[in-house]
């Protein structure tokens, strides 16, 4: 577990210093660039597709890791828009929460208590 909690940080740390940067240099005009290259049909396009996909899949399950609760709902949007920002602080704060227990950051304590 704690090479998993060094990775987050890491990947925490990395992303962090480059969005800064992007933005700095291109400001925060996200949305335009990322759907304008999806909607060009080239392979930046293709990969946001493939990275929204992503962003869905981790709002749904980290708002079923909360049962679908209206705090699982509004951290599922916030997994959507934030991305690895919001995943990498989530996971961390989960692991600690946890201790650990790999069954309870993946399903939730609620489920990962019933056998």
């Amino acid at each position: 577990m704690n090479l998993l909690r060094i990775l987050l940080v890491l990947m925490l740390i990395v992303l962090s210093a480059y969005t800064a940067i992007v933005i700095a240099n291109h400001g925060i005009n996200l949305l335009a660039v990322f759907f304008g290259d999806i909607a060009a049909m080239a392979w930046p396009g293709q990969f946001n597709l493939d990275f929204l996909g992503f962003l869905i899949l981790s709002g749904i399950w980290t708002a079923w890791r909360h049962e679908f609760s209206p705090a699982g709902l509004g951290l599922g949007v916030l997994a959507f828009f934030g991305g690895m920002m919001f995943l990498t602080i989530y996971l961390l704060i989960v692991s600690l929460k946890t201790s650990g227990d790999i069954r309870a950051v993946l399903l939730g304590e609620a489920r990962a208590s019933q056998r």
